[in-house]
């Protein structure tokens, strides 16, 4: 079978999207995707879904960090972009999800975007609501292990 000409075949937009949870969250990348299709699909409808095509192309989640490449189909990239950002959870498990930029290739997608994501967590011991608690810290957020879950917190919150 012949290919199609250069004209002819379709074009693609590269989505970096960043991803951040509870430290204790896991995601899996079959997962975030039905996640992604599903926001596409209530924010779009089915037709609209169809023709954006969302596909994810790369993801790695670890200890509540996480990216991604999206790829789009050319011309849906705003679309796209809309039913990204409506993806607030994944699994039960609340996430935040936010677009670092868009390109036309997925080589200046990784280059331009991706590794960004601080992969420095550090486990400590805080005082907050006057007890010693255990906490992640990221940066300047921190996450205190409460009893009915993680809250989040700043430097400033624990001083």
């Amino acid at each position: 079978m012949k290919h199609l000409p250069k004209h002819l075949r379709p074009r693609w937009r590269y989505l970096a999207v960043g991803i951040k949870a509870w430290p204790d969250t896991s995601v899996s990348r079959r997962s975030f995707q039905r996640a992604v299709w599903y926001s596409a699909g209530n924010l779009l409808g089915d037709p609209g879904s169809a023709d954006a095509d969302l596909s994810l192309l790369s993801f790695s989640f670890e200890d509540g960090i996480g990216e991604a490449v999206i790829q789009v189909r050319h011309g849906h990239l705003e679309e796209a972009r809309a039913a990204v950002a409506c993806v607030t959870s994944v699994d039960g498990d609340p996430i935040g999800v936010h677009v670092r930029g868009a390109s036309g290739t997925v080589r200046a997608c990784e280059e331009r975007y991706m590794g960004r994501a601080s992969r420095t967590t550090v486990q400590r011991d805080v005082a907050f609501e006057g007890r010693d608690r255990s906490a992640v810290v990221r940066e300047d957020a921190v996450d205190v292990s409460t009893d009915h879950g993680y809250v989040g917190a700043t430097r400033l919150d624990l001083e």
